[in-house]
């Protein structure tokens, strides 16, 4: 048995039968689930690691907006 990383709540599932990758759902938070490791079994939140994805993403949007903008000041520097 496993707990859920949210709410604490026993999750009652066959270990044997999970890979790293499988969803579940804690029946008493709602939550989605991801097996993060097997061995020992540990479940991450999906919303959690959605959140992380999101994270660098719009890091490296604020990167290009950077570059992006050196490159007009560059421009501007050429016609004088």
């Amino acid at each position: 048995m496993v707990n859920c990383p949210l709410c604490d709540a026993v999750i009652d599932v066959d270990e044997d039968e999970l890979d790293e990758g499988d969803s579940l759902i804690c029946e008493e938070c709602g939550a989605n689930l991801s097996v993060s490791g097997v061995s020992p079994l540990e479940l991450t939140s999906e919303k959690e690691s959605d959140d992380d994805d999101d994270d660098d993403f719009d890091e490296d949007d604020d990167f290009e907006e950077e570059d992006d903008e050196e490159e007009e000041d560059d421009d501007e520097d050429e016609d004088y």
